[in-house]
């Protein structure tokens, strides 16, 4: 019987540190991600595929602030950017892949689906709003910005200037979930909840976008336990999670418990904003059914003892 494993990819599969950003540099990353990820459907496994979104989100508000001032083009809100990236990058990803499985003559349809994600309306973050999110502005800008729309504003803790400050909610429901799992046990590589889901609420059976960010780690673990992955991989820049990171004790960990990784997060091992967020979505994944979820970097999957694997 397949196994069935959803694969989030970080934001290294499509900018890494030093490039511009480039199109053509952010497909050559993608295609480079998809060729490890071939090496898990080689070996039996349905795929489903989140991924993240943070520079790409960032750039379409630059844009569209750029816009605003030269142009007078209304700008548009944090969930209708969120819904771009996950078009255009879900674009570049089902390139890399076709291509991929044209060079490993691999017939499968890739399908992408613009996904919606849940979030309670009076979740506390949006008491307090910490996500920073697109362009820089001055201490006068911003309080004319938060003046005119009602946003907040924080400065940057690095003396850069000020951000928009979004909030960062907990997913509850995917979109159309059923149809994701359907597709992917059919043998489609579905790609899913982009950017972490465009952020959503209901009032009165009424839908309404949020200025928010979910946190793609997360609502990709929500989307492994609701289609009832098996796996659940997240690709990142390192190829274990290390406690004592970059201290000369260092110490790379291939195989921990729930309560291993609570304890290490009781410890402050893992940094806020980096492996913090990853290692919680992997205990959330676990407590909820999933067999074991590995963090690693995308080129190690071609190794199934590959990353750091996390388990009951």
């Amino acid at each position: 019987m397949k196994k069935l494993a959803v694969v989030a990819f970080g934001g290294n599969a499509l900018l890494r540190s030093g490039q511009k950003g480039t199109y053509q540099e952010q497909l050559q990353n993608v295609e480079q991600t998809c060729e490890s990820l071939c090496n898990l459907i080689k070996r039996g496994y349905d795929v489903v595929i989140g991924h993240g979104n943070g520079p790409q989100v960032g750039n379409v508000m630059l844009q569209h602030e750029a816009g605003k001032k030269q142009f007078g083009i209304q700008s548009m809100p944090m969930d209708f950017c969120v819904a771009e990236t996950q078009g255009s990058i879900a674009y570049m990803i089902e390139m890399g892949m076709h291509n991929v499985f044209s060079r490993n003559d691999i017939n499968k349809n890739i399908v992408t689906l613009l996904t919606q994600v849940e979030v309670a309306h009076d979740d506390p973050m949006f008491a307090n709003p910490t996500k920073p999110v697109g362009p820089y502005y001055s201490k006068e800008e911003a309080d004319r910005l938060a003046a005119e729309t009602g946003a907040k504003y924080k400065e940057d803790p690095k003396g850069n200037g000020w951000r928009k400050v979004v909030a960062s909610p907990k997913p509850l429901r995917i979109s159309n979930i059923d149809i994701v799992k359907q597709l992917a046990e059919q043998g489609n590589v579905v790609i899913t909840v982009g950017g972490g889901g465009i952020p959503v609420m209901f009032e009165n059976n009424h839908i309404k976008g949020l200025e928010a960010v979910i946190d793609k780690d997360l609502a990709s673990a929500l989307c492994a336990v609701q289609i009832g992955a098996d796996e659940f991989y997240i690709l990142t820049d390192v190829p274990k999670v290390y406690i004592n990171f970059r201290k000369e004790n260092e110490k790379a960990l291939d195989v921990i418990t729930v309560a291993e990784a609570k304890q290490y997060l009781a410890e402050g091992q893992f940094a806020e904003g980096s492996m913090a967020p990853k290692v919680r979505a992997a205990i959330m994944f676990i407590e909820n059914g999933g067999e074991s979820c590995i963090i690693t970097e995308a080129g190690q999957l071609d190794n199934p003892t590959c990353g750091t694997r996390i388990v009951k």
